[in-house]
């Protein structure tokens, strides 16, 4: 462990004393249905020397986003791996593939005519930056709404030097909610009426421009734009659903509600808007990209498998904190408690950190590509990946017989884990979504670990405000302590979970039959 990483495992010793303190009075009563030695001492280590806070502290503070091919990503790998070899785990990072490499520096956005305001924008992740990441001024101009191709070509020499607004301005940023609770029914209709019709017609417009946003993107960079705002608001106060640049040939910055729309309304009533932007960033090749792999090993079936399965990437508009930060420390957590009290466990217990879900399910395809004999061996698969909520449901993903058997480990859970968790049997399996999928497809039983919402869907997921303080550190030790109970179950068990498939299911959306998902291998490298 070098000097840098053991830096960032540093605890924040007073933070952390209050929020385990408030997390172990949230959960005492320890309802056990039964006197299993083995699960009141996962529940001891879990919930009175939880590591749940300090783990997330450092690496959604102090590692921070894990975008794919950055040097962030890197280096949480590597904490990572340090983590486990000093609770005695044996781990290592797994290279599948390669992903184009990119650093993120410095990036700022000021209005300085008509008058001065430093704005919230950030540059968006794999864009390049400002020439040498030098401060650019320039007049912006606002896209309007086009009705031909015709008028794109009339309007696109006015880009020439200046940034183009080239996202719909909402016409507020107040939520929904404010409005429906605050304001005349008729006013609320009317605007929201009058947004939906001109999102239609601006978004039906930018077609005009080419299908798709590279496309889009492209074209007003080689008319000449110095750069590109976007904004993608998510319909709660200050929160932009943050992706990447589509072109590699001009910056392209997601803007808050608010100053996109300052900067677009300015543009259109001619009170010329001019900005300085700067931005650092650089392309730095081709990166090897990895998951993070971690086991117990087994000493009765080594080669059958209980594998606690998280993503590790993330985007990098917040600190991928409920995405899926919470989920990879759910996982850390657990398998740091079975360490603890279930050293040799029968069955292999491994952890799958997985590289590039966001880009497809990446890493975890590639994983089962290239170990069918684990897949094979699979006893459980407990993904968890959407948020930072204790666990509400989990469906069988279409194992018409698994339920039977998963509900007893459940009945053994206590109650303050447990008690609101729907079971869903025996439920369908899943095509995508995130890494459970890679294992379902192939009938080996892996199952979702779904969590409570806290406005995940609006407030932070793929949100600029994915950050630590969105954290609720007492449901994230609840959900390690569970997924830890149900994992020491599963390596127990005189019994394999069976793969009976369900073989009629309800007509898909479109009316199709349904039809079980097909296994496929993880894109490698950028581009493939």
């Amino acid at each position: 462990m070098n000097a840098r990483t053991a830096g960032r495992m540093g605890l924040v010793p007073i933070a952390a004393a209050v929020a385990l303190a408030v997390t172990t009075a949230a959960l005492t009563a320890q309802n056990f249905p039964d006197d299993d030695p083995i699960l009141r001492a996962i529940w001891a280590e879990g919930m009175e020397n939880s590591q749940v806070y300090p783990l997330l502290q450092t690496l959604l503070d102090s590692l921070g986003p894990r975008l794919t091919g950055t040097p962030g990503k890197q280096a949480a790998h590597e904490w990572a791996v340090a983590m486990y070899e000093s609770w005695g785990i044996e781990a290592r990072n797994e290279q599948y593939g390669t992903w184009r490499g990119w650093r993120r520096g410095i990036s700022h956005v000021d209005l300085i005519e008509p008058r001065v305001r430093s704005l919230e924008g950030m540059l968006l992740g794999w864009s390049v930056g400002t020439p040498n990441g030098e401060p650019v001024e320039g007049e912006v101009v606002a896209m309007p709404s086009f009705a031909s191709e015709a008028e794109v070509e009339a309007w696109l020499p006015s880009v020439d030097g200046k940034f183009v607004a080239m996202a719909y301005p909402q016409p507020t940023c107040r939520p929904n909610d404010q409005w429906a609770e605050y304001a005349r029914p008729s006013d609320f209709e009317a605007m929201d009426a009058e947004r939906r019709r001109e999102t239609g017609e601006f978004n039906g417009g930018r077609s005009f421009l080419g299908i798709g946003n590279r496309v889009q993107q492209e074209r007003l960079a080689e008319a000449g734009a110095l750069g590109l705002f976007d904004s993608r608001w998510s319909n709660a106060p200050g929160t932009n659903k943050v992706f990447s640049a589509n072109n590699e040939m001009v910056p392209v910055f997601d803007m808050s509600c608010e100053d996109y729309g300052l900067l677009y309304r300015l543009a259109e009533n001619g009170q010329g808007p001019v900005v300085r932007a700067e931005a650092d960033a650089e392309f730095i090749g081709d990166m090897p990209t990895f998951n993070t792999i971690a086991m117990i090993p087994g000493t009765e079936l080594p080669n059958e498998y209980v594998i606690l399965s998280a993503h590790f990437d993330s985007w990098d508009g917040g600190s991928g904190a409920t995405d899926n930060g919470t989920g990879t420390v759910t996982m850390m957590e657990a398998l740091r408690i079975l360490k603890e009290v279930l050293p040799n466990p029968r069955r292999t217990i491994m952890v799958g950190h997985w590289g590039g879900e966001e880009q497809g399910l990446n890493g975890s395809r590639a994983f089962a590509a290239d170990n069918p004999e684990i897949v094979d061996g699979l006893q459980l698969l407990l993904n968890q990946d959407n948020g930072t909520g204790r666990v509400q449901n989990i469906s069988m993903q279409g194992l018409i017989d698994a339920g039977g058997q998963f509900a007893t480990w459940l009945a053994r859970v206590p109650s303050e884990l447990s008690g609101g968790i729907n079971l869903n049997v025996p439920g369908s399996p899943g095509s995508g979504g995130s890494d459970y999928a890679s294992f379902i497809c192939a009938g080996a039983p892996a199952f979702s670990l779904s969590s409570l919402s806290w406005g995940y869907g609006t407030y932070t997921w793929h949100t600029n405000r994915d950050t630590f303080d969105k954290v609720v550190i007492p449901e994230v030790q609840g959900n390690a302590t569970l997924t830890a109970m149900l994992a020491y179950m599963a390596s127990q068990s005189p019994e394999k979970l069976s793969r009976e498939r369900r073989t009629v299911f309800p007509p898909s959306r479109g009316g199709n039959p349904f039809e079980w998902p097909t296994c496929r291998d993880g894109r490698r490298a950028y581009g493939n």
